[in-house]
């Protein structure tokens, strides 16, 4: 009988690896591991979330009438484990696999295969909609690569948001324009909020995993309790629906806002069943299409949501296959500066810095812009090391794997590709910020000021980021007309500047 390795993140039932098969000529083998959970300090929210849904799925196919060989990471050191126990039991002849979604498990898989003398039958994933061999075709030789240009290909092949003649729904590919309002325009339109995400109290199942998670990863940051996400196809197509009624509508416009006390706003919060494979991108994709078209919710929402999925997913995940295992130690900019140790407490007299740390500790989540234009600006302004962010980003997020994280942060957050995936880098002063967030409101710290005792740090640091990496950005055609507006300062402010930037990097991230 042939065995189907479902690995934690091919949730799916779905799952390309089942075709051909049934209950009656394939058993199910799953596998928690200990020291998988330890390769990197993972929030345990995190732990909890993959375990527990992985217990659910076993459930699901056990009621379905398959046979699953499940080893629970309390009894289950690694991978090896696991699998030596169930060759030993069971002795199959060939174990099929879906591609699985990292260099480091599909380079560890085939060598304890051969090592037992059985064979692999690799399956092509289906959890995406872009094939890697068809990515790394379009991609070719590149040396930089469009999102918008995959974007609008998928578009036009798949038929999203697409008219019978041919155009784009709307007469235009991308509404980003429309999706930009500021915490100004928001409070004029009346603050609005939406209804909170549901809460999902964790069943017996859940409970098992938490206590055993804060057992075996009692280092780990985060809690398990106070868990309460779902954990299940039924509990997350819940989620979708609730998203799709009450929040998609309003998501475009203020999907850049970010507010204290506001973790999710009108943002979907779908990428952990996402990328575990419990939800699939193209039914999501769809749900929020069909809600264009029957006139619950405009163009700009539904375009700015399926982009995040069609474009930005779709396309980080072929970056990450292209570009192989040596994409995540690029550092084109030469950061050099460790990770602050405040980045583990939230500890920081930047109010927008600890509001967006205080919540990832606490609950692993922070929605895209809060990664991207708080912490991620933070961490490319200072030069924090590349690898030492990635690692950062990869422990704290409960939807993190190694293929979103690695264009994400070393690509489009920190520039350190050079500019492959992103045209310029995505750096900001305090003045972003207090467009964009209701932080500034609270901080010591005033966006408005340049230089001096309340000067917002992101300014002086933006400014002399900007400084530092003249030579290269002023070659940029996006980046020209700013460092030339650098070099246009008089003297004395340029000093006052670097000086203020200097001090700041010295007390809160040094060196050594």
């Amino acid at each position: 009988m042939t065995t189907i390795w479902v690995l934690g993140d091919q949730l799916s039932p779905d799952n390309a690896a089942f075709s051909g098969f049934s209950p009656q000529t394939a058993r199910i083998l799953m596998i928690e591991a200990r020291n998988r959970g330890r390769r990197l300090r993972y929030h345990r929210r995190k732990l909890v979330l993959v375990f527990s849904a992985m217990r659910h799925f076993a459930a699901e196919l056990r009621r379905a009438g398959w046979q699953v060989d499940y080893h629970r990471l309390e009894d289950t050191a690694s991978f090896e484990e696991g699998w030596q126990r169930h060759v030993r039991t069971f002795r199959p002849r060939v174990v099929r696999l879906l591609e699985p979604s990292d260099f480091t498990t599909s380079a560890a898989l085939p060598a304890l295969a051969r090592a037992e003398g059985i064979t692999l039958d690799l399956v092509p994933t289906n959890l995406f909609l872009v094939p890697r061999r068809e990515f790394q075709e379009w991609a070719g030789t590149s040396k930089h690569l469009l999102m918008e240009n995959h974007y609008r290909r998928l578009r036009r092949t798949l038929g999203v948001l697409m008219e019978a003649d041919g155009t784009p729904s709307g007469g235009t590919w991308n509404l980003d324009a429309e999706n930009r309002k500021t915490v100004s325009e928001w409070r004029r339109a009346g603050s609005p909020r939406p209804t909170p995400v549901p809460k999902v109290p964790p069943d017996a199942l859940t409970r098992e995993v938490m206590t055993a998670v804060d057992r075996e990863f009692a280092d780990h940051p985060g809690r398990a309790e106070g868990f309460d996400l779902p954990v299940d196809r039924s509990g997350a197509l819940r989620w979708l629906e609730q998203f799709i009624t009450e929040r998609l509508p309003q998501f475009g416009p203020y999907e850049d806002l970010m507010l204290s006390g506001e973790p999710v706003h009108f943002h979907s919060l779908l990428t952990p069943w996402l990328n575990l494979g419990v939800l699939h991108p193209m039914e999501c994709i769809q749900a929020a299409e069909q809600a264009y078209r029957e006139g619950r919710a405009e163009l700009p929402s539904v375009e700015g949501f399926i982009r995040q999925i069609l474009g930005w997913r779709e396309f980080v995940n072929g970056v990450y296959w292209l570009r192989g295992p040596e994409y995540l130690s690029l550092n084109a900019l030469n950061a050099t500066r460790p990770l602050p140790a405040w980045f583990w407490t939230g500890e920081t007299p930047l109010n927008c810095l600890a509001q967006c740390l205080r919540q990832v500790l606490d609950t692993g989540y922070n929605h895209h812009i809060q990664r991207l234009m708080v912490l991620g600006n933070f961490l490319l302004l200072t030069g924090i090391r590349p690898a030492e962010a990635l690692r950062w980003f990869n422990e704290l997020y409960i939807d993190a794997h190694d293929w979103v994280m690695a264009a994400n942060v070393i690509g489009m957050a920190l520039h350190a590709d050079g500019g492959f995936m992103a045209t310029k880098p995505y750096a900001a002063g305090g003045a972003y910020l207090s467009r964009m967030s209701d932080y500034c409101r609270d901080c010591r710290f005033r966006p408005d000021v340049k230089t001096g005792p309340e000067a917002c740090p992101l300014t002086f640091l933006y400014w002399d980021f900007i400084a530092r990496h003249g030579e290269r950005f002023g070659r940029n055609p996006r980046m020209a007309t700013i460092v030339q507006s650098w070099k246009k300062r008089p003297a004395g402010d340029q000093d006052a500047v670097r000086s203020q930037a200097a001090a700041f990097l010295d007390r809160e991230v040094p060196t050594t």
